[in-house]
């Protein structure tokens, strides 16, 4: 009767047993839900409303309550939300679902301590948990660390996520984010065991991005990405798996169709890298899309970016199929993933295979893992030959990896040290990159040349007040005094690059280093030393210093990353020098050359294009890697920093020879071939060496 009825004979009808007394609870949510899948939810919040007021003392009113504040939530009107969502609270205070959403309306409001401060109250109702309360629980300390980590409060962040895994060790989620803020803080040892999950159990379900920074281990990293893509990323019906996986491109009479998907086309460091991009790309051969799935913005950058594409489109209201379809509708030739395992990525959509080539390239540095992105884009220094064992994706390389903006706008007031809080007279190391990137064995390196430096300070970017105790309680345990550590606050990003020439030399960090924050210090002529270990991330800095001109700069051990930076903090006559060179190559360096970047990029779309045409698309190869996670997850990577382990591709053999003699393991196109499986199982005859994997796309 309900689906028939009119709407307003729906409510005028409800109306009049509500007032009668004959209307119950459960005939006032099917008559509340038929009205606001009729879209007249401002008339089932009113019915909730006037059914409360005819019957206070009912012993399940803060239903009722509840139920119109999720309307009202979901309208936007969170005035009265807050108000319905209070009074379930009051009517029944052990109501766990009304705190968990009263405290997202309070955070939505801005009411952030309030928010905070609610989810614990509710919090303290649930002391003693069994059976649906403790998803309650587990809801509200989720919620609540989320709040708290978004708002700097790491600290009180972490704690609510140990209590979360106190009482489900199994949540990746939840490690994941756990682990992710003992990074920002600089917590070392970063992975060590909780009750009911050990060290490996931790680091199996770290998030690949936090992978990246814990360690430079490429097998690791990549078995990693691909756990997290099988575990983590929706996995599409049937109906939607084919895409247009196998469409013809066909680019007689029409140009190239490209498009980008980025959640960071505004005020964020990718989107400082991309603006000129856009504006360079050649539109007689490339008709350009950007797909936006990032937070609203109409910052000064994004509108820059909106007018230099042809196409923009907003994809954060679609799902993931309506975003796939999107694509599919718009005839995409290439795809590129420019989010990759960062936040707020639709990895889902290019799992519907919305366009016959997918590209993974800058939003993330390092392998997707995933059975359906086809090519990664880097450079010959980030992915030298004999690295492409590390990727899922065909390795294809332009001049230098990274793009960057010319039109960057400085602040023209130039701070000097004194402003800056910095002795006049002092050498001055700096490093602007985020205290996650800053391990133990990196922090050492740095006490170690403040030492041997006399009278040089170290200049960081701020954090947070306990991390910043944290990193000055421990250099001064190893005898560096506190006030030889200066933290600079985070500013607009103008008046952050017009600070940089105050400093004389850039320390990088590592395993995971500078990269858009590298292209900023050397636009402002700041030399920079870094140490290039295995991985992306680990070598993305190094390229970038060598396209500026000072390869030198660029160090192959720890030993030599000190003994370099050490040098140069008693040479002040060649700090003069390396600033020199980097004024005068701004403009012919490879690093600030975007008309090379971009032809060259358009110049690798086409021979994928022809790739793809003559049947030889790359194929993602996957094999044995979840047995290169066990191997990797059984190593401490920080009692034995990776980049000290010298024969990298021994350690892995080794490892995996024993594996094999308890249970045998087919040979892949990596490390594991005939011949090492023939050296497991003692035998000594004569192998054939091993065919290289065909990287084409079957029937799939």
């Amino acid at each position: 009767m309900l689906e028939t009825a009119m709407p307003q004979d729906i409510f005028l009808s409800a109306l009049q047993k509500t007032t009668s007394g004959t209307q119950g609870l459960g005939e006032l949510i099917n008559t509340a839900n038929a009205l606001s899948g009729a879209g007249r939810s401002d008339q089932a919040t009113e019915l909730y409303k006037i059914w409360v007021a005819y019957n206070p003392e009912h012993p399940q009113a803060y239903v009722a309550h509840f139920n119109r504040g999720c309307l009202h939530t979901q309208g936007g009107e969170l005035a009265p939300a807050i108000e319905a969502l209070q009074a379930a609270i009051a009517v029944s205070p052990d109501f766990m679902p009304a705190y968990i959403n009263l405290g997202g309306v309070l955070e939505r409001n801005g009411q952030i301590d309030q928010a905070v401060a609610l989810w614990r109250t509710g919090l303290d109702h649930v002391a003693g948990v069994t059976g649906e309360r403790v998803g309650y629980k587990l809801a509200t300390l989720k919620q609540l660390a989320r709040v708290l980590a978004d708002n700097h409060r790491i600290e009180a962040a972490e704690l609510a996520m140990r209590e979360a895994l106190a009482l489900d060790p199994t949540q990746r989620d939840v490690i994941e984010q756990y682990l992710a803020m003992r990074l920002a803080q600089c917590k070392w040892p970063v992975i060590e065991s909780l009750p009911g999950v050990d060290r490996q159990a931790l680091l199996t379900s770290i998030h690949p991005l936090s992978m990246a920074a814990y360690t430079d281990d490429p097998l690791l990293q990549l078995a990693s990405a691909s756990r997290y893509v099988e575990l983590g990323v929706e996995t599409p019906p049937d109906t939607e798996i084919e895409g247009r996986r196998h469409a013809p491109i066909d680019l007689q009479g029409r140009r190239l169709k490209v498009g980008y998907i980025s959640s960071d086309l505004r005020d964020h460091a990718v989107g400082y890298l991309m603006a000129e991009l856009f504006e360079l790309h050649d539109k007689a051969k490339v008709e350009v899309f950007a797909y936006y799935c990032g937070t609203p913005s109409a910052d000064p950058l994004n509108l820059r970016t909106r007018q230099a594409v042809e196409h923009w489109v907003d994809i954060r209201p679609m799902s993931d199929a309506e975003a796939a379809r999107r694509i599919e509708e718009d005839g995409i030739d290439i795809l590129v993933d420019v989010n990759g395992h960062t936040r707020e990525s639709r990895t889902a959509v290019f799992a519907r295979r919305p366009a016959p080539i997918l590209v993974n390239w800058l939003g993330y540095p390092g392998t997707m893992g995933s059975p359906y992105h086809h090519y990664i884009i880097a450079d010959g220094w980030i992915i030298p030959p004999g690295s492409e064992i590390y990727y899922s994706e065909k390795v294809v390389r332009l001049p230098c990896y990274q793009p960057n903006d010319r039109k960057r706008v400085v602040s023209p007031e130039r701070p000097t040290r004194q402003s800056a809080d910095l002795p006049e007279d002092a050498f001055v190391f700096c490093c602007f990159n985020g205290a996650q990137k800053i391990s133990r064995a990196t922090f050492e390196r740095w006490l170690a040349i403040l030492g041997r430096v006399e009278g040089s300070v170290l200049w960081l970017l701020e954090s947070t007040p306990e991390t910043h105790e944290r990193l000055l309680a421990f250099a001064e345990l190893q005898g560096i005094a506190r006030e030889r550590l200066i933290f600079a606050p985070k500013l607009h990003n103008s008046l952050h690059l017009a600070r940089y020439p105050l400093a004389d030399l850039f320390l990088d960090t590592a395993a995971y280093g500078a990269h858009t924050t590298a292209s900023d210090a050397l636009w402002m002529g700041v030399p920079m030393v870094t140490l290039s270990g295995r991985s992306f991330a680990a070598r993305v800095c190094g390229s970038l210093v060598r396209a500026s001109g000072l390869a030198d700069l660029v160090c192959s051990s720890p030993d030599e990353y000190v003994e370099r930076a050490v040098a140069l903090g008693h040479d002040r006559a060649q700090i003069a020098a390396y600033k020199a060179q980097l004024d005068a190559n701004r403009t012919t360096c490879d690093l600030f050359n975007m008309e090379k970047l971009v032809g060259s990029l358009e110049d690798l779309y086409a021979n994928m294009v022809v790739d793809y045409q003559q049947g030889a698309l790359p194929r993602p190869d996957l094999a044995n890697l979840d047995l290169y996670m066990k191997v990797g997850v059984d190593h401490d990577h920080e009692a034995r920093e990776m980049l000290a382990v010298e024969d990298y591709h021994h350690h892995y053999k080794a490892k995996l020879a024993r594996r094999h003699l308890a249970r045998p393991i087919p040979a892949d196109a990596r490390l594991w071939t005939p011949q090492d499986i023939a050296l497991a199982e003692g035998e000594t005859a004569e192998v054939s060496p091993p065919q290289p994997r065909p990287r084409r796309v079957a029937a799939d």
